[in-house]
């Protein structure tokens, strides 16, 4: 075998051997099988173009058409053109899978479903991925920098498994590797043939690329590949560490893990928008958390996840923090004086199977929790992660909380919270309009305290601003989409909570955002059921004394706190403090009109008493920026499909035209080369070439049935004669302008064709069948070196005696 065979070979070898620390991650490994047979032909395709051959620049852009020819072949043929080329439906189409695949990859745990979205993120990786390491170790003989690919290949695998099985993924990766650096150090070393050692003593040795050396001192090249393989090792093993904990979801996927055993380990930043508003717009609700709890009332039983809370202007996100191992019990609650009156709760909770994330929903103010596995604390939002994999997923535990119940006086009388804290959880981006802080002063007009005015804001939201629930509204946590929402007062949970946040911080009072889940449905038995839909964001204000304190802006949704809750007569029963009106003592986990009643719908007023006059419609945000770039690489892939015959053609010309050698061999050669060009010139004109004519015969043919007059009727058979000295004289005479004869013959043929004729030489010239001849004689070729070994006799004996054993 070639040293570029051998190459590619292992090149694929390498993509494949890393691709397999990707299987972890879903659950139906038959996408493998599937990546493995493309990139196959992708680096088939590739071995082809080089053998032509091809420039490299565009041997790469062949086997990158080949691969989007494949691909939308394999996942959207039915919205193809002739099921292979992509057109604007087919582009679409895979934008939709796209989102779909990245919406998947943040609600599920790992390992996910393989569904269509996901099996196509994987295949196309690994196909880039294999582009990437073939172009670089075989069309540019560069195995060292393939590495990078394959490492990054790796670390995006072993970051999202968070250390699953990665020790033997990484060891087949690696051994991919080593074995394309050893390939590349033979096909080098054999290009200088034999090469001898030192002079040191003992016995020689064979290398590893067949040559000898001396047992004293190893080859310089050996040991440059092995000072590289050692560094490339090391930074696998470097950059999968130093890399953060990659999520997939909040509330139904897994998240950012902790760090190892001891107190070390920090909990990375995560954005919950997509997986919630997805949770909340399930067509049917499933139950994912169900409890039992000592608690009189479950009205205020909110279950926290995670507490976001840094505002960059961009999002609103959790810090990266310190975790350790979970105390027991867990410490007394920040900023809890001893006079605010307490309750304890003991709470048991059991997860479903399929509801499977790092983060442990607990009560607000948990002080114990019992749980098996491997979790982590969090001390700032006292929250459990789970370390190692370790996933919500079936688990049952045991939580003591307490339900803090400060009273109205408390929160009013509240002294200022430390500066620390206060520094920190006031915090605005300068990004942040000013006609956001400009709205808090003007809601909270006429408030004596930061009490008053944080009710005062929860009001407005939740009753007195005309603000409406909506699930189907664009999410955003930005200033933007904060700005957006005040303007057009439509949102969901996500926009009342950040909003009044990042109000509140305006008004100098410490504010986060918690995202977890409401209290959920009471059952029989005196269980509670906790769906998707009761997945919920809120505020959290600090107040020393009662410390984090939770309130509830969200109209429709959860309950009130009852220290916000104004003092009305008993017979009052529309007291503008209360979002939810007529709430009790759980949630339910049926839709509500405004949450089940579709966009379109509820636009024309057709969802009962759920509607909402007035309500500004979404904006279209305009054609997605995924889409133009699919659509354009779709049409540039679909012209240089198009173009390839003519570009095969001009290489092939310019190819035989270049002069080269001062021989009387290499003089042969050129004049044999130019005739072959006239006689598919005039091929490419509609002459068809008789391999039976002689030379001066094929001349006049060309010249009566291509019209050719004059000059150019003159170079043919001048061109003729060359041939006839270089195929019948004794002693060939040195011909000269050759190559003016052939230009003056393609443009004595161009002035005699017509239009469409011109045409169809220019960009589907009949001579580019010469590359199917070549590969069918290449093809009898390997066959019958088969048949005279006897290798495909034995093969189809073999086949035959298999079926028959099926039989």
């Amino acid at each position: 075998m070639s040293g570029r065979g051998r190459m590619t070979l292992c090149a694929l070898a390498a993509t494949l051997m890393a691709s397999g620390a990707l299987i972890p991650l879903v659950t139906d490994a038959g996408w493998f099988l599937e990546a493995a047979l493309l990139v196959a032909v992708q680096a088939g395709v590739g071995a082809l173009a080089r053998r032509v051959p091809l420039a490299r620049t565009l041997t790469v852009a062949v086997q990158l058409v080949a691969s989007m020819l494949l691909v939308t072949l394999f996942f959207v043929a039915d919205k193809a053109v002739l099921g292979v080329l992509p057109g604007p439906d087919a582009v679409a189409e895979f934008g939709r899978l796209l989102n779909t695949g990245l919406a998947d990859v943040n609600r599920y745990a790992i390992p996910a479903p393989t569904n269509e979205g996901i099996r196509l993120m994987l295949v196309g990786g690994v196909l880039l991925i294999g582009l990437a390491v073939d172009a670089l170790a075989v069309t540019f003989r560069s195995a060292a920098p393939a590495g990078l690919p394959l490492l990054a290949l790796y670390s995006v695998a072993a970051g999202l498994t968070g250390g699953g099985a990665s020790w033997l993924w990484f060891l087949l990766a690696a051994s991919g590797y080593l074995l394309l650096l050893l390939a590349e150090s033979r096909d080098r070393l054999a290009q200088w043939g034999r090469v001898f050692g030192g002079a040191g003593g003992g016995e020689r040795r064979r290398s590893a690329g067949g040559l000898e050396s001396g047992s004293g001192t190893p080859l310089a090249p050996v040991r440059t590949g092995r000072r590289i393989g050692a560094l490339t090792l090391g930074i696998a093993l470097v950059i999968p560490a130093l890399l953060p904990a990659l999520d997939g979801g909040l509330l139904g996927g897994r998240g950012p893990g902790g760090g190892g055993a001891g107190g070390g380990g920090t909990i990375s930043a995560v954005n919950p928008l997509v997986s919630l508003q997805e949770s909340l717009n399930q067509p049917t609700d499933r139950e994912v958390l169900r409890y039992r709890t000592t608690a009189q009332q479950t009205q205020d039983m909110y279950l926290r996840i995670v507490a976001l809370d840094q505002f960059d202007g961009t999002q609103w996100r959790s810090s990266e923090r310190k975790i350790q191992d979970v105390p027991d019990p867990l410490p007394r609650p920040q900023g809890l004086g001893a006079d605010v009156p307490t309750a304890e709760i003991n709470t048991n909770i059991s997860a479903s199977q399929s509801y499977t994330q790092n983060w442990l929903p607990l009560p607000l103010v948990a002080t114990k929790v019992e749980i098996g596995g491997r979790w982590r604390y969090e001390p700032e939002g006292r929250t459990l992660v789970g370390d190692r994999g370790q996933t919500t997923g079936g688990v049952s535990y045991k939580v003591r909380s307490l339900a803090v119940q400060p009273t109205k006086e408390q929160l009013a009388n509240a002294p200022a919270p430390p500066a620390a804290l206060r520094k920190e959880y006031t915090r605005v981006p300068g990004a942040l309009p000013a006609s956001v802080g400009q709205t808090a002063l003007q809601v909270t007009r006429g408030a004596a305290n930061d009490y008053e005015r944080a009710v005062a804001l929860q009001n407005w939201f939740a009753s007195e601003g005309g603000f409406t629930y909506d699930t189907q509204v664009q999410s955003g946590s930005g200033a933007e989409a904060i700005t957006r929402f005040l303007k057009q007062k439509e949102g969901f949970c996500i926009h009342f909570a950040f909003s009044m946040a990042a109000m509140a911080r305006t008004l100098g009072i410490p504010a986060r955002v918690a995202v977890g889940f409401t209290p959920g449905t009471a059952k029989s038995g005196g269980e509670v059921s906790v769906g998707l839909r009761d997945a919920h964001a809120w505020p959290e204000l600090y107040f020393e004394g009662p410390g984090w304190t939770r309130f509830e802006p969200t109209p429709t949704r959860g309950t009130a706190p009852q220290y916000t809750v104004r003092d009305t007569p008993s017979d009052d029963t529309s007291s503008p403090a209360q979002p939810s009106a007529g709430a009790g003592t759980s949630q339910s986990a049926a839709p509500r009109p405004s949450d089940s009643c579709p966009a379109a719908e509820r636009r024309l007023g057709d969802c009962g008493g759920g509607a909402q006059a007035g309500a500004a419609p979404p904006t279209d945000p305009g054609v997605p920026v995924g889409t133009v770039v699919g659509v354009a690489l779709g049409v540039l892939a679909l012209v240089f499909l198009l173009l390839l015959p003519l570009l095969w053609r001009t290489r092939v010309r310019v190819g035989r035209l270049r002069s080269g050698g001062r021989t009387p061999a290499d003089a042969a050669a050129r004049t044999l080369a130019a005739w072959r060009e006239i006689v598919d010139s005039a091929w490419d004109f509609g002459t068809a070439p008789d391999e039976s004519q002689t030379p001066r015969r094929t001349a006049a043919r060309i010249v009566r049935l291509g019209s050719l007059e004059g000059p150019a009727a003159e170079a043919v058979h001048r061109a003729a004669g060359a041939v006839e000295q270089v195929l019948y004289a004794p002693v060939p005479r040195a011909s000269s302008g050759l190559v003016d004869d052939v230009h003056r013959v393609r443009e004595g043929l161009r002035e005699r064709a017509g239009r469409r004729a011109r045409l169809r030489a220019l960009l589907l010239p009949r001579s580019t069948v010469r590359v199917v001849w070549a590969l069918s004689a290449r093809w009898n070729a390997l066959a019958a070196r088969w048949r005279g070994d006897g290798r495909l006799d034995r093969w189809s004996a073999a086949v035959r005696r298999t079926a028959r054993l099926r039989g």
